[in-house]
């Protein structure tokens, strides 16, 4: 068998939110104006994939607007162009980058709260929850040893139970921007 049969099929975003909208496509491109096309740069919301997006002609989109990216009919993307490289982004799709993570945490802190419960050992010696910076052997046996007695939850919980621990949000922020950058050798949060 090759690897393709073999392979895990890669997820797929369903939906994401606008870093960046280029109604006159990318100023580098060496094209007349009126051939440009319309380019969106957008984070998935569920993999944290960077994406590079063709609206439907006369849609207009702001930063921090939420689109439907899936299968099916979608109402203001044409097409998915693929994805993207962090230093591929625009200044303003990176500028954005940070804010709109945390944004998407935020909406969705069970689901970042049970990395925390879940968490398990990667090698006999590092565990996944040392890849978070700033969380290094102390905390990560804190943790495991609060999570015993119950699971966390909320970032507040943890941050109450666990001494001194560092800020869950933030750390959780930093790494997903570590991963994004692609010089992680293990991935918790973006599937890329």
């Amino acid at each position: 068998m090759n690897n393709e049969q073999t392979a895990l099929p890669k997820s797929k975003e369903e939906h994401a939110i606008i870093l960046d909208f280029l109604p006159n496509g990318y100023p580098f491109e060496d094209k007349p104006g009126q051939r440009k096309t319309p380019i969106v740069q957008a984070i998935g919301l569920e993999h944290f994939a960077l994406l590079e997006l063709v609206p439907k002609k006369d849609v207009f989109l702001r930063p921090y607007d939420k689109i439907y990216i899936g299968e099916g009919k979608r109402d203001k993307i044409h097409h998915i162009v693929g994805k993207l490289q962090i230093d591929k982004l625009t200044t303003t799709a990176k500028s954005e980058l940070e804010f709109v993570i945390k944004d998407i945490i935020k909406g969705n802190e069970k689901k970042f709260v049970e990395f925390f419960n879940k968490a398990q050992p990667l090698t006999t010696r590092m565990h996944q929850l040392e890849l978070l910076p700033g969380l290094g052997k102390k905390h990560m046996w804190e943790i495991l040893e609060a999570r015993r007695d119950r699971d966390f939850e909320s970032f507040a919980d943890l941050k109450k139970r666990v001494k001194l621990m560092p800020d869950p949000e933030k750390i959780t922020i930093k790494r997903i921007m570590h991963e994004l950058s692609g010089n992680e050798k293990h991935r918790i949060f973006v599937d890329v």
